[in-house]
């Protein structure tokens, strides 16, 4: 018996810095801060300025972070900090028909992401993440685009967990 209420306590005492998440919190971390992603997509020849994809996707990575981990959000002073800019935002036609117009159109987002941790320097990076969403042609922008938000948002901030802390 008492083996067994070791081994229990053993266990629980490891899920603190491991959620059933996969997220490997650095040992101290409490607070996370995510500061505000700006839209310089409009910078990239060919890309677009999309507004309030700023602060959409800045709450996607917010509401992941609180989600998936059990970390304090705080606007200043984070123990994990993450950072960055939109840097690329286009619509562009993907595949053609034989009436040389297109028959699929894609919307691609780039983002680019530095990932600070006060706690341990070693964990740090800044790398550009990336994916895009597929509709047809014949179909407007503004009737998907909600919905390709929402996947691309997923898709990008999911990666941005697994290279922060999953480490994947």
């Amino acid at each position: 018996m008492k083996k067994i209420v070791f081994l229990m306590l053993l266990f629980l005492a490891g899920c603190k810095f491991y959620s059933f998440t996969g997220a490997s919190i650095p040992e101290g971390a409490k607070t996370v801060q995510v500061n505000f992603f700006v839209n310089n997509a409009a910078d990239q020849v060919g890309s677009v300025f999309e507004p309030g994809l700023d602060r959409d996707f800045t709450n996607a990575v917010q509401e992941m972070l609180l989600n998936q981990t059990n970390l304090e959000l705080t606007n200043v002073n984070g123990h994990l900090i993450y950072e960055g800019e939109i840097v690329e935002y286009r619509v562009s036609p993907m595949t053609a028909t034989a009436e040389q117009t297109a028959a699929q159109n894609r919307i691609t987002m780039a983002v680019n992401v530095r990932y600070l941790n006060t706690l341990n320097e070693d964990d740090e990076f800044e790398k550009r993440f990336s994916f895009f969403y597929d509709f047809d042609a014949t179909v407007e922008l503004q009737s998907v685009q909600a919905e390709a938000h929402e996947l691309i948002f997923e898709r990008i901030t999911q990666d941005i967990f697994n290279e922060s802390l999953a480490k994947w």
